[in-house]
């Protein structure tokens, strides 16, 4: 069969033919008398196998070494492909994130697409201090990215560099709770653990639901950094988390005072009293327990804790008695201050 025949039959040109035989790839077993060159079926078959590995994304050196060598085993081949052509997708997707995330922050002009790829360029630095770097650098012709900083939040594993990053999506206004969210569903309990320390830093309200929304979360500390976001916020749904919180010893004395500022409220004043006084009577074989909550009762407002503590002023449990005393002291001379200095101020009024 002639070279025109075996293009129009295979699909490979002539041309491409021509190179195969220079190339030794596929060289025709015959000639014409005029010379031209004649493919036996050996030869065809041969064609369709280059073409095949080609579509593998094989060169035609590899091709050649492939099906001349006797000792080639396609699963080390097929293996290597697979390889490389992962590294290639991975190269193409950082690629595409990398624009989407340019045409995300809406460049202005070509300072604002040079200083989103410099930050793109330093967050991939295995340098901690680099990365630090490009996350602080001046950003005067661009505001920073917030997805591309609340993505970034997610992987930092150094506290410094998470620390700036968690400053600088602070600053762009509360943008970024979305791609924050969606790390709170991780299984990986390090990614849902800065992602909900880095919501405690956006104020807005779409950041306290997803705060809130973490007070269910299975990791201890999980809970314990939202139950403080969200109580400091006037959130009640951290109630529970933040009695648990003074139970186990866990950031006690953050929560104790975010239950004495929620305590503020009428409405949950005596609903906190009673749920501090209930695990009191619940932890009746551990002193250490009890002591922490009786330290938190007096964190409540005013006085309202003060004929609990007078109680357990003479509690069977010594150390408890101990602190419960000294508290009570403490605030019955706040209360007789309160009234020295009210008393006072009626009088300078009728004077």
């Amino acid at each position: 069969m002639l070279i025109g025949e075996v293009a129009r039959r295979s699909g490979v040109s002539a041309r491409m033919l021509r190179h195969y035989d220079s190339l030794g790839l596929v060289r025709p077993t015959g000639r014409t008398v005029g010379g031209y060159r004649e493919y036996t079926p050996d030869d065809i078959r041969r064609i369709f196998y280059v073409a095949g590995l080609r579509s593998l994304g094989l060169s035609l050196r590899q091709v050649a070494r492939t099906l001349d060598d006797p000792g080639f085993t396609p699963s080390a081949l097929v293996g290597d492909l697979i390889r490389k052509t992962e590294e290639r997708l991975n190269r193409e997707h950082e690629l595409l994130d990398r624009l989407r995330t340019v045409d995300a922050a809406e460049p202005a002009g070509w300072q604002d697409v040079a200083r989103i790829v410099d930050l793109l360029h330093g967050l991939g630095s295995p340098s901690a201090a680099r990365r630090q770097q490009a996350v602080l650098a001046p950003t005067e012709h661009a505001a920073v990215p917030a997805e591309l900083l609340a993505t970034a939040i997610l992987t930092e594993s150094d506290p410094n560099v998470a620390g700036a990053l968690r400053w600088a999506l602070a600053r762009a206004g509360g943008a970024g709770v979305a791609n924050l969210a969606s790390g709170l569903t991780s299984d990986d309990v390090d990614v849902r653990r800065r992602a909900v320390l880095a919501l405690a830093e956006l104020p807005d309200d779409e950041a306290t639901a997803t705060l809130t929304d973490a007070l269910g979360d299975p990791d201890p500390t999980i809970r314990g950094h939202a139950a403080l976001a969200v109580g400091a916020r006037g959130g009640t749904r951290a109630v529970p988390t933040l009695v648990g919180m003074v139970v186990e010893g866990r950031n006690d004395v953050e929560a104790a005072e975010t239950l004495g500022t929620l305590a503020r409220d009428a409405a949950w004043a005596d609903r906190i009293l009673g749920a501090l006084a209930d695990e009191l009577a619940a932890h009746t074989a551990d002193s250490t327990v009890r002591v922490r909550l009786t330290q938190a009762l007096a964190e409540l407002p005013g006085t309202m804790a003060l004929g609990t503590l007078r109680q357990l002023a003479h509690d069977d449990d010594r150390p408890v008695a101990i602190v419960a005393s000294a508290l009570v002291t403490v605030l019955e001379d706040r209360s007789d201050e309160r009234t020295r200095d009210a008393a006072a101020g009626g009088s300078h009024r009728h004077g």
